[in-house]
Order: C-alpha cells, then sequence, then structure tokens
C-alpha cells in the first residue's frame, strides 16, 4: 500500500501498521482525539463493545449481521430455495450470511420440507420454532437468544409467521439493520417490506449476499456500518472523506 502511495506521489506514511497486537497499545490509540478524526472497528461483538467502552474518538461499528430472508405465500418457491442456499451456504462466516428463515404459514409446509433436506445436505443445522418443528421433525428447537445470534456458522433459525406483518415485527425484534430480504411475486408486497425496514440494505427477490460494496458499485469496501452517523451501509472511498468549502469573495457582506 504504501508502494503504491509513494508511487501516487502521495507521502507512504499515509498508511501505517501499528506493530503489536497489545490491547494497552489500543487503549493508548483510542485517547489521541487530536489526531485521529475517527475509528472503525472490523471484528466480533467484543470488539465493538469494547470500542464503547474505551474510545474518546467517534466510532463508525461494523457490527454483526443478524440477517434475515422472508418466503412470502406468494414467493416463487424455486427462487426461494436457490436464494436460501446462496445466502446461507456460500460464505457462512461473513456478516452479509443469513442467520434467521422466517417462512409464512401459508408456504411452510410445501416450502420447509425441500429447504430442509437441501440445507441438511449441506451441513447446515436447522433451529425452528414449534410450527416449524411440526412440518420438518429434524430441526431442532430454537432459544430465544438464537434468533437474534449471528452465528457465522453453518446453523440457521427458521420462524414461521402469519403474514408480512408479522415478518417485519420479527425482524424489527430481532434483527441488527444489516440486511433483509423478501421473496415475492407481489410487488405491493416487497415495496411495504423495503419502506418498513430501515436496515442499510433491503432485498427484494435476491440474495442478502448482495450486501456488498464491490457489488454494489463503491469499489474497495471498508466495511458495512450499522451506525447510522456518520456513515451508514457499505462503505468505499467516499465515505472516508469530508468537505471543505473554499469561499472566495471581493468585500461581500451577508445581509
Amino acid at each position: 500500500l504504501r508502494d503504491v502511495l509513494v508511487r501516487r506521489k502521495i507521502p507512504g506514511g499515509a498508511v501505517t501498521v501499528v506493530p503489536s497486537t497489545d490491547r494497552a497499545l489500543l487503549l493508548k490509540l483510542l485517547t489521541l482525539s487530536n489526531l485521529i478524526d475517527v475509528v472503525i472497528p472490523r471484528g466480533g461483538e467484543g470488539l465493538m463493545k469494547f470500542m464503547e467502552a474505551h474510545s474518546k474518538i467517534p466510532v463508525i461499528r461494523h457490527d454483526k449481521g443478524v440477517c434475515n430472508l422472508y418466503v412470502d405465500e406468494e414467493a416463487d418457491l424455486d427462487m426461494a430455495v436457490k436464494l436460501v442456499e446462496n445466502s446461507k451456504v456460500q460464505r457462512p462466516g461473513v456478516c452479509n450470511a443469513l442467520e434467521n428463515l422466517i417462512v409464512h404459514e401459508k408456504a411452510a409446509p410445501q416450502f420447509l420440507p425441500r429447504i430442509a433436506t437441501l440445507l441438511q445436505s449441506k451441513g447446515v443445522e436447522l433451529r425452528g420454532d414449534e410450527k416449524s418443528r411440526k412440518i420438518v421433525s429434524s430441526i431442532k428447537r430454537a432459544t430465544e437468544k438464537d434468533y437474534s445470534t449471528e452465528y457465522l456458522d453453518l446453523i440457521l433459525s427458521v420462524k414461521v409467521v402469519p403474514d408480512l406483518n408479522g415478518a417485519i415485527a420479527f425482524i424489527r425484534k430481532y434483527g441488527s439493520k444489516h440486511t433483509e430480504s423478501i421473496v415475492t411475486r407481489n410487488e405491493e408486497k416487497g415495496r411495504k417490506f423495503t419502506a418498513a425496514l430501515d436496515s442499510s440494505c433491503v432485498l427484494v427477490n435476491a440474495s442478502t449476499r448482495f450486501n456488498d460494496g464491490g457489488q454494489l458499485g463503491l469499489g474497495a469496501e471498508i466495511g458495512i456500518s450499522t451506525t447510522k452517523l456518520h456513515a451508514f451501509g457499505p462503505m468505499g472511498l467516499e465515505e472516508l472523506t469530508t468537505s471543505k468549502f473554499v469561499v472566495y469573495g471581493d468585500g461581500q457582506v451577508r445581509l
């Protein structure tokens, strides 16, 4: 990185690596508000809590991704199978991987056996509510904590809901405002879903894995912010810049 900066006639010292992982150095770094404008931690929930407790500098959190996908009663179930598989299995250890699968009660009897067979063949452990377990007996019992957990692993929680409002209420309660997706043929429901949820990325008929700076055209991604100030959602280089206003006059005064 320094070599590239020098070739572009930018001081190489603009990129610096702290030469130690000693947590004491991090504590010192977090007090240097006169030298550092913003801190962007990338890591687990423990790191985020540590930053909140100790930083004297503004922090842009890249917090856990409890991502949700809702299969509506009017969903194309073939599409839904493909999207759930991609969202959960392609890279389960990343923040935009699926953690909660929500299914309309009218779609569940047909859809859950199909998706359970596929996911379990890929090594995914399913944990669900009583309604889902009555349909697929191999689903383990989910706890309240499971629905707010970012597994980053081949584990998926399942919830059966009565309608779209039930799905939205579930996501508002357990989600982390990271990524949500709905699978439906009904455009009005798609619009309602996107309007009702204020997560950093809300998708209609697409995999949660698309919430990514590179996929959304930002180039090199700094991360996916779950902090609404200063930046929210996928962050590229623009989100690390600030505006400077330069004004030239020849004696004007404000009236």
